[in-house]
């Protein structure tokens, strides 16, 4: 009947949404750059998911296209379930990082090659933002309630940064950022091609619910996404 107030769900009826609900943890690096040809670069460095290490590359073109390129088809069909794109291609993606895992931000050279796209950089010193993450313990910082409280402070952040929010598929996301370094040089070419000098991310990548800092940087993270059986 119009005008009438239907009673939300029920104690229960929430419960029983969330026995529904898998929470998986994917544990590794999130590296963020620009380039001044417009193109803006994502990698995602994972040793330890529930897929298996591998790492993944997601990139916006200049004229808005968004690539995600990804090392198989389990990988790609997951990751695509979770953001947006409009290519997905499935391309071997090799990482190397120079003393990757020595808590310093995990080696100060960086190199990825994934398909049509190479990618080196180099990782600077970390900066007050990271002195402040890695003062919080890694068992609380990882808390999707943690990340819940941290999501204001980060929307302050330039570039959109958000460290909670929707995904897709009804899925829902947290990100425990544990650490963040600058980056301070970086190359990249696609099919051959400089993609330029290293600028800010912007304008803010379109993959998800938040982009990453607008400042070049790799951040150490524990990603968790909430799925449904």
């Amino acid at each position: 009947m119009s005008g009438s107030v239907r009673p939300g769900p029920s104690a229960r009826q929430r419960a029983q949404g969330e026995r529904g609900r898998r929470r998986l943890r994917f544990d590794g690096w999130i590296a963020g750059l620009g380039f001044s040809g417009g193109n803006r670069v994502v990698l995602g460095h994972w040793p330890r998911t529930p897929l298996g290490a591998f790492s993944d590359v997601m990139v916006e073109r200049p004229d808005g296209e968004r690539l995600l390129l990804a090392p198989s088809r389990r990988v790609a069909d997951f990751v695509a379930a979770t953001y947006a794109f409009d290519t997905v291609r499935i391309v071997p993606v090799d990482v190397n990082a120079d003393g990757e895992g020595d808590g310093e931000g995990g080696g100060r050279l960086w190199s990825a090659t994934a398909g049509p796209l190479a990618l080196r950089f180099t990782v600077g010193r970390r900066g007050g933002l990271g002195l402040l993450l890695r003062a919080v313990p890694g068992a609380l910082a990882t808390r999707p309630a943690w990340c819940a409280l941290t999501d204001g402070p980060a929307r302050l952040l330039p570039g959109g940064v958000r460290t909670r929010g929707s995904a897709g598929g009804g899925r829902r996301e947290w990100y425990g950022v544990r650490d963040l370094h600058a980056i301070a040089g970086a190359s990249a070419a696609y099919e051959g091609e400089d993609l330029g000098t290293l600028t800010p991310v912007t304008p803010p990548v379109r993959f998800g619910f938040g982009s990453v800092p607008r400042k070049p940087g790799l951040a150490r993270v524990v990603t968790t996404v909430e799925v449904r059986e």
